[in-house]
């Protein structure tokens, strides 16, 4: 019988795969398994668009700086406007008119000031507060002669310096307590000093002799010992209160002043028996308090009088003392109402630096 053979090559396949077997080399790469395979671009651009945690609640002290802050931009805003109009308003001949309201003036303190009340120099407006704040008569009841050395203790936008600088041009002297204007700008304090520097700077001719006494009003210090006729605090104690430094204030003033020198204080009057520092956040103050404190400081009550009393005073405005004119807080509403009421029911009262007790 003829023998089968197989071809050498099918003989020889299973030889070469041995061979390969054992030869060490590296076998072929496992697929990946799903959990290890690498992110797609599309996987990687939905993580990265996932909407950030949101942030957290601003807390209350946040939310009050941011609202103050605010604030503090639309005020300045606003006396950017008012100044530009207050420059434009100052013309040659109202600066000519202010020289000869200085020259003019009349040396009697009332007559001084009755004179300068009716002077064009003073802000549109600023006469219509005449009939509730009644300046020539205050200033007499408090003594005031245009020979004295005055400190006008927190003077605002001015009202009370557009008549009393020019008054006291020629032979006394007019200062005014003031926020540095070199301060922070995110300050408040810094604002109302740029403001009242503006306003001094406006009108050399009547305000050119006053000077400013730089005062940090958290901690207040005058360095005018024994140097002061007079000083007034006008509508500004409630202030004083809400900020704990009325006592600081009295100290002060009290160095400040010469023996028999007067300080002479108009401000809201809150009814009698309240808190003052409940009282003091709606703008008023307990007269008999007011008294106690001065007292205790040194001062003597040399008289009260009612020239800016006003009986339709109710003192339970939603906006406090600032509801009723000038401030009108609550804007269009009940407008007329508040009108009708005037400016609040105010204290006024004269005291004396006493005479320091002998040492025993």
């Amino acid at each position: 019988m003829l023998e089968t053979r197989a071809p050498a090559f099918v003989l020889a396949l299973p030889l070469a795969l041995s061979l390969y077997a054992c030869a060490g080399s590296t076998p072929p790469l496992a697929s990946p398994s799903p959990a290890q395979a690498p992110a797609s671009a599309g996987s990687m651009a939905s993580t990265a668009l996932q909407a950030p945690p949101p942030a957290a609640e601003p807390s209350p002290e946040e939310k009050k700086k941011a609202d103050q802050a605010r604030e503090l931009q639309e005020d300045r805003a606003q006396w950017q406007k008012d100044k530009e109009a207050e420059t434009a308003r100052w013309t040659p001949q109202l600066h000519a008119g202010a020289k000869a309201l200085v020259d003019k003036c009349p040396t009697g303190g009332k007559e001084a000031i009755l004179f300068v009340m009716k002077g064009d120099h003073r802000k549109p407006g600023a006469a219509d507060r005449d009939k509730y704040r009644h300046p020539a008569e205050t200033l007499d009841f408090f003594g005031f002669k245009t020979t004295m050395t005055v400190l006008d203790i927190g003077p605002g936008e001015g009202w009370y310096t557009e008549l009393l600088a020019p008054a006291l041009f020629k032979k006394g002297q007019y200062l005014a307590t003031s926020a540095d204007p070199n301060g922070p700008p995110e300050e408040r304090g810094t604002f109302y000093g740029q403001r009242f520097k503006a306003f001094l700077d406006t009108a050399p001719e009547i305000y050119g002799k006053a000077q400013t006494v730089v005062v940090d009003s958290k901690a207040p210090k005058l360095g005018k010992d024994g140097s002061l006729d007079m000083a007034l605090i006008m509508r500004g104690v409630h202030g004083m209160v809400n900020g704990g430094t009325f006592g600081a204030w009295l100290g002060e003033i009290n160095r400040a002043l010469k023996p028999g020198g007067v300080l002479g204080i108009e401000e809201h009057r809150a009814p009698a028996g309240s808190d003052p520092t409940q009282t003091a956040k709606k703008g008023y103050v307990p007269e008999a308090w007011v008294i106690s404190q001065a007292e205790a400081a040194g001062f003597k009550l040399a008289g009260k009088s009612e020239i800016n009393a006003n009986p339709k005073d109710t003192k339970d405005y939603p906006e406090g003392v600032w509801t009723l004119p000038p401030t009108f807080r609550l804007g269009a509403a009940d407008h007329d109402k508040y009108a009708a009421i005037g400016e609040s029911d105010r204290m006024t009262l004269k005291f004396v630096k006493a005479a320091a007790k002998p040492a025993k």
